[in-house]
């Protein structure tokens, strides 16, 4: 953070305070520029420094008498000189844009802070290097102000967090918003699909609705001129009572049930997605092009290399072997004393009463169907006879059910195909959904952990992340889709590397095939709307690949296209090696990495740029051991371009005050900007996506260090976790789309059990669906099934479990307390890591007295060193450890020199 040859001493304190001097104005006027003035005071050695001022001009520096002396901006102090006085004319104090910032810079620190922030009663307090300003008038030493500000006894938010108890889903829960999301159905690589949306999901909706889609595109039907939508009704109606209830089939499987309690009558549906007349296995499941499920997915932007075979593909798109249909199976029970009455109306065109008639029901076959064609849209049985009427009332005894089923096929379907689909076994079809669902979590790895909540996520979300991916089998090119949208180089990269955590590595490398088979011409990797961050993302993520597989024939058979890809990244920075962009982008490329058209030199882009490069010279270091160390070479040198552009931004940003009265530097979120956008230093409108925190808090600074170029144990990473937990977070989750905040990764790397703790339930409890677990893109109801974002769940949940660090790995780092409650367990068994495979089984017998674990990784590639975290329920400490070295304040057992097995036991 310090410019100066020694670097920065984090010994050092800054202490500033304002006194503003000029003409009154009223509130919201912008003032007229006038004079002001502050005083600085410090402990410690300082020789000498300057005072530069952006919207504003410095004016007088005054010195203690015999303390020194002042040359225009410039100044030098004697050995016992602690304090000067600076004026500033010209000054902007006012709220808004082009605000005056004042900028020092000394032979010990630079600095910089907003004249308007400061006053005398919370002066800017820069502990880091113990040097302090004050308003003009303030005789106050360093130490005397320290002293008043630490009587205070204010606490910033992740202080307050550490000193509560560990949080918890049933804590946070109430709080939080409950965000339940449609539910998607499919088979996973067929890009045929079906979304069902209850009464209480969409606003202005009357019933259930049904919409048939190609990946995330409505399936046109021609009758309708428009995109297919089915209603249909369950119950009495829409009433008062929040009466619906959804989960998955054994907690998990995408298998759709739902319970609507209208009084005494409850009725169970289950829902699924199959074929009409073959058995669902993963042979039968020919899967879509990825191309053709691009051409269906939000956001993908074909460029004209890429046309001529969309174009071709695209002529047989809609030639399926095999019909797919949505099965529904709703169970109508009378739970009460006396007879009652049960309603149900069959699915029909449109999503309410209002849409015009373009149908016909047909009683005698239970057919319903398009007036204008023989085309069958939906079968419908009632206790195992067509349903006599489209709608209908049934009085049932106390303890009597009825079963009504309805088919509904992908598409349209002739009424002899309707026919044969309406002999269709429900059970039969149903019993191979489950069995095909299961399977595919049988190859995964196995996470079995006290919390069923969190199990059944890891377990669902997984099949949700398969759900989204399509593509042919059983070798063809994968798209790892995020929700409604088309794969993306950042966006995919958690649900490639969650399956490579779950031992799916087939799976992860044609998901990586598709940024290589997408490939410009150039090198460049772009498939989404303009984002220019893509390259980096997917280089980074074969480089994990490697690491996780040492797959060195992939790597030798897809070499010429990646290093296509590192020559672009490289060849574009050059362009940016520009002597006026010294300390202001030097080396860095520019462009935008989300939606909103910032295309300058983000820190986000050349964070995954810089790691990108880095992973991929990893990789060859065996192979190709001259291309690795070139690759190697430019990569450390883009890290130091990056560093020294950060380097001095950190003495040009703006200060901003914590909770706990201290004020610390800050980052913009690019290498343009004077300081973190959302201060308004420029004036601009840029609010977006539902917050003012977008730029800096979702793709700022935080990413150089979880791209590696700022290391996560250092100082610069300390500030930056202060101030982003102080100014963008709300229950230390952060806004709009939090899980592209990369505070979640500092802390789980860093052990901060409670601040993750607090990260992760508040995330997920108003991020995901309760009941299906599914979850939206942002924290408003826009893109369900958000796949990015429940990826990044389950990347979390593994840090939490296991994460990497060198050659140690560290086992349970943020894990709840509670799971080591008497008698629970928690189990990794066959998961995936860098160095191999891991299994571990913990077992909590703290009533007899003691916890222990069992730990192995087979493999070869068998970490240094092991730690694993046993905290005691109650915290307690350890009468006795067996099996590694114990340390009380992290409450982790490590083994050095580990073989490959250990056995611990912490005794209480």
């Amino acid at each position: 953070m310090d410019q100066n040859k020694n670097g920065m001493s984090s010994r050092l304190i800054l202490l500033l305070a304002a006194l503003v001097m000029g003409t009154a104005f009223s509130f919201g006027q912008k003032p007229p520029a006038t004079e002001a003035g502050v005083v600085m005071v410090w402990e410690g050695s300082v020789k000498s420094g300057s005072i530069e001022v952006s919207n504003g001009k410095p004016g007088r520096i005054i010195l203690p008498k015999g303390g020194g002396k002042a040359d225009g901006s410039k100044f030098a102090v004697s050995d016992n000189t602690r304090s000067l006085q600076v004026h500033i004319s010209e000054a902007h104090l006012g709220i808004g844009p082009d605000p005056t910032i004042v900028h020092v810079r000394s032979d010990r620190f630079s600095f910089s802070f907003l004249l308007r922030d400061v006053n005398r009663e919370y002066p800017v307090y820069l502990p880091q290097y113990k040097v302090a300003v004050s308003a003009a008038g303030d005789t106050r030493s360093y130490g005397e102000i320290e002293k008043a500000i630490l009587e205070r006894k204010t606490f910033t938010k992740v202080q307050q967090i550490e000193k509560e108890p560990e949080t918890s889903f049933e804590a946070v829960a109430p709080q939080n918003k409950d965000m339940n999301v449609p539910i998607w159905l499919g088979i996973g690589r067929d890009m045929r699909m079906f979304d069902i949306t209850e009464e209480l999901q969409d606003v202005g909706q009357e019933g259930k609705v049904i919409r048939p889609k190609y990946a995330s595109s409505g399936v046109r039907v021609e009758e309708t001129k428009n995109n297919g939508a089915y209603i249909y009704v369950l119950g009495r109606g829409v009433g008062a009572k929040n009466n619906v209830s959804r989960r998955l089939d054994k907690g998990v499987l995408p298998i759709y049930h739902s319970e609507l309690k209208d009084d005494d009558v409850v009725y169970n549906s289950i829902s699924f997605v199959s074929f009409a007349g073959k058995s669902l296995t993963e042979a039968t499941n020919k899967g879509t092009h990825y191309v053709v499920s691009d051409k269906h997915s939000y956001g993908r932007s074909f460029k004209d290399e890429h046309k001529a075979e969309l174009e071709e593909r695209m002529k047989t798109a809609y030639s399926f072997d095999e019909d797919m249909v949505l099965y529904s199976r709703t169970t109508i029970e009378n739970t009460g004393r006396v007879p009652r009455y049960a309603w149900l109306k069959a699915p029909r065109p449109g999503t309410g009463w209002w849409y015009q008639k373009i149908h016909n029901y047909d009683e005698k076959t239970g057919f319903s169907s398009y007036t204008s064609s023989n085309n069958v849209f939906c079968i419908s049985h009632l206790n195992g006879e067509p349903l006599p009427n489209e709608e209908v009332a049934i009085l049932l005894k106390p303890g009597e059910k009825a079963e009504y089923d309805f088919f509904m096929p992908h598409s349209p379907i002739s009424a002899e195909k309707a026919g044969l689909l309406a002999k269709q076994s429900f059970p039969q079809r149903l019993a191979e959904s489950r069995k095909y669902w299961e399977q595919k979590l049988a190859a995964a790895g196995k996470l079995r952990l006290p919390e069923k909540r969190i199990e059944e996520m890891l377990q669902a979300g997984l099949l949700h992340l398969d759900l989204v991916t399509f593509g042919q089998g059983p070798q063809g090119t994968l798209s790892a889709n995020v929700g409604v949208y088309s794969p993306i180089g950042t966006e995919s990269s958690p649900i490639i590397q969650f399956y490579l955590s779950m031992g799916w590595f087939d799976v992860a490398k044609r998901a990586l095939n598709y940024f290589l088979d997408t490939q410009l011409k150039n090198g460049f990797i772009q498939n989404f709307e303009g984002y220019t961050v893509e390259t980096g993302a997917a280089l980074w993520n074969m480089g994990e690949y490697v690491r996780y597989t040492g797959d060195s024939e992939w790597l030798q058979q897809s070499k010429a296209r990646i290093l296509k890809s590192c020559e672009y990244l490289m060849e574009w920075r050059e362009k940016n090696k520009k002597e006026e962009l010294r300390k202001k982008g030097y080396g860095m490329i520019a462009g935008k990495v989300a939606d909103p058209e910032d295309h300058f030199h983000q820190f986000m882009l050349n964070g995954y740029g810089y790691l990108g490069l880095s992973r991929i010279a990893e990789a060859l270091k065996n192979s190709d051991p001259e291309l690795s160390a070139r690759l190697g070479r430019e990569a450390a040198a883009w890290k130091n371009d990056i560093r020294e552009t950060v380097g001095a931004l950190w003495g040009h940003s703006p200060v901003v005050p914590l909770g706990d009265g201290r004020w610390v530097p800050t980052l913009p979120p690019w290498a343009e900007a004077d300081g973190p956008r959302n201060l308004y230093l420029k004036k601009e409108t840029f609010w977006s996506h539902g917050t003012f925190t977008g730029a800096d808090a979702l793709l700022g600074p935080l990413y150089l260090v979880f791209c590696e170029v700022i290391d996560p144990q250092s100082p610069e990473a300390a500030t930056l976790l202060d101030y982003h937990s102080e100014l963008y977070y709300q229950g230390n989750s952060a806004f709009s789309q939090p899980y592209y905040s990369r505070h979640n990764w500092l802390q789980a790397k860093l052990g901060m059990v409670k601040p993750f703790l607090s990260t992760y339930y508040n995330t997920f409890s108003a991020h995901a669906d309760r009941g299906t677990y599914t979850f939206w893109e942002h924290m408003y109801r826009l893109s369900a099934h958000k796949t990015h974002e429940e990826a990044w769940f389950l990347m979390e949940t593994r840090w939490m479990l296991y994460m990497e660090d060198g050659d140690t790995l560290g086992l349970l780092k943020t894990i709840p307390r509670a799971w080591l409650e008497d008698g629970k367990e928690i189990l990794l068994e066959g998961v995936k890591s860098y160095f191999g495979e891991v299994t571990a089984k913990v077992s909590s017998n703290v009533e007899q007295g003691f916890i222990e674990a069992a730990i192995d990784c087979p493999g070869n590639k068998k970490p240094r060193t092991v730690t694993i975290r046993l905290p005691h329920p109650e915290n307690k400490r350890p009468a006795a450890v067996t099996g590694g070295v114990y340390d009380e304040k992290s409450e982790t057992v490590t083994i050095k020199d580990f073989n490959g097995s250990a056995r611990v036991r912490v005794t209480f």
